[in-house]
Parts: structure tokens; C-alpha cells; sequence
């Protein structure tokens, strides 16, 4: 399970899915590292109007 892999809720892992919630950087090293891609690679910065 992704939550139990990052130490983090299950509400954390939807939050973030759904834009609700930017991961902490330590969070967003992790998923990448899991991962093995760049931070850049699975978070975009998205700027909405």
C-alpha cells in the first residue's frame, strides 16, 4: 500500500491526488525515491488562474 510505503494516511495519499494537499518536501523526496523518478517528473507546478 502507497500510505503504509510513505509512513503517511491513506487521506494524505487522496488529498494529494486530488490537488487538496502539496506534499512537504521530505514527502515529495520520498514518493520519488519510491518511485525512482524526479520530483520534478511526478509533482508539476501547476499555476491556475
Amino acid at each position: 500500500m502507497l500510505a503504509a510505503a510513505l509512513e503517511v494516511s491513506r487521506q494524505t495519499i487522496n488529498a494529494i491526488e486530488k490537488g487538496k494537499f502539496d506534499p512537504s518536501l521530505p514527502l515529495a523526496f520520498k514518493v520519488a525515491r519510491l518511485f525512482e523518478m524526479s520530483i520534478e517528473d511526478i509533482f508539476k507546478y501547476e499555476v491556475t488562474p
